[in-house]
């Protein structure tokens, strides 16, 4: 373990137990520190702070995952911190009407930079850096000795590994993971495709929203934007919508989502599914005739982070705006927005804000009824309020 003296003005968030060390804090950094190494963090008078890994000579230098200066960093350690995991989605989670769900989540999880998502008896893992992905094996053994999985998937082609030259890494890590994967949420069943879906297939932090639009689609004709694989969809039609349209730019999610409809044994007569960019879809049908275009009394705005930059912040506060807008529009009185935003770098306050200006320039009067964030497997560390990226907003024309 290499130790890293830390400046005396800096010392506050590392007690606060933030789990992000940041270059300027480091008073000086070896040479000859590899991605990985455990390091142990001291103040200038020689007190322990925390130990985690150093991550590279960025900006970002170290992730934090102990507090306790006696830790010792084996395998032992990393079973500890999944059974945790495990334990606490065990408990609030898992069910025989759901066996999939978030089951690391990375820092807010201690294990920083470690994604896995639990899909019946298969899991999918992302190493989001070099510095997690010099423990994957200990990784991978942990997770086989705590879960038992029939296989292991890896998905470690997320953005953030450009920044460091890490290159994508996906496969089959470890037992046979079928081309596509069946789950069960609330009782739903979903095909999810490991291999070539978004992020590690499905949107498992959506859960609780999606069972939550059922009480407002009854009898309702429904317009789910960016429906990926038609999560919303296939809840809406269980729950009595009249009609469900299902939009995404992605042929073949649209295709998964049709699947998805026939395997709950839903009626595929009730669903239209559309190929086409959901901001095109919205604009031509705010320019139709109102008599003669296709009413929808509930929407949902499920869009891919309109921000990923934090210098980009208003552009994207900007699209957020422009996308409502539309949305409510199209909305007459009573009509319901399923708004959301999985953006870390916009707040709540700010999405909130963007959203009440966009029904200001509709001239529309809108309550919000309810208001969301991240599900029980999706938990935030209290300190780490970078973590906290999704927001999701159930909002009434009045």
């Amino acid at each position: 373990m290499i130790n890293l003296k830390i400046n005396k003005n800096r010392v506050g968030p590392i007690l606060g137990r933030h789990p992000w060390v940041f270059q300027g804090a480091i008073k000086q950094t070896p040479e000859g520190l590899t991605s990985g190494m455990t390091v142990a963090l001291f103040d200038e008078t020689g007190r322990f702070l925390a130990q985690g890994y150093f991550n590279s000579y960025s900006q970002m230098a170290v992730r934090l995952w102990s507090w306790d200066e006696e830790e010792k960093i084996d395998l032992d350690f990393f079973i500890r911190r999944v059974r945790s995991a495990y334990e606490l989605r065990k408990k609030y989670v898992e069910s025989k009407q759901t066996d999939s769900y978030r089951l690391i989540n990375s820092e807010n999880d201690l294990l920083p930079g470690l994604i896995v998502d639990k899909y019946g008896d298969y899991l999918c893992a992302q190493f989001h850096n070099r510095g997690i992905e010099f423990w994957k094996l200990m990784v991978i053994d942990a997770l086989e000795k705590v879960l038992e999985p029939k296989g292991i998937y890896e998905r470690s082609d997320v953005g953030g590994r450009k920044d460091e030259e890490a290159g994508a890494k996906t496969g089959v890590i470890s037992g046979d993971v079928p081309d596509r994967i069946k789950i069960t949420e609330n009782g739903f069943k979903f095909w999810v495709d490991v291999a070539r879906g978004q992020k590690t297939g499905f949107f498992l932090d959506q859960r609780d929203k999606r069972a939550a639009l059922q009480k407002y689609v009854d009898g309702k004709n429904v317009l789910n934007c960016f429906s990926y694989t038609g999560g919303f969809s296939v809840y809406a039609l269980s729950a009595g919508a009249k009609k469900v349209v299902s939009v995404d730019s992605a042929e073949e999610a649209l295709e998964l989502a049709e699947e998805n409809i026939k395997l709950n044994g839903l009626n595929p007569k009730k669903c239209e599914f559309i190929c086409a960019d959901v901001k095109d879809y919205l604009s031509g049908l705010g320019q139709k005739d109102p008599d003669i275009r296709e009413d929808f009394e509930v929407i949902i705005l499920d869009p891919p982070a309109f921000v990923k930059d934090r210098r980009k912040i208003a552009e994207g506060l900007q699209g957020y705006r422009k996308i409502n807008e539309m949305a409510f529009r199209l909305l007459s009185s009573e009509g319901i927005l399923v708004t959301a935003s999985c953006s870390m770098h916009v707040s709540l306050q700010d999405f909130r804000y963007a959203v009440s200006e966009a029904a200001a320039r509709a001239r529309k009067n809108v309550q919000i009824l309810e208001t969301f964030t991240h599900g029980i497997d999706h938990p935030e560390l209290v300190s780490f309020g970078e973590g906290e990226y999704l927001k999701c907003l159930f909002a009434r024309v009045i």
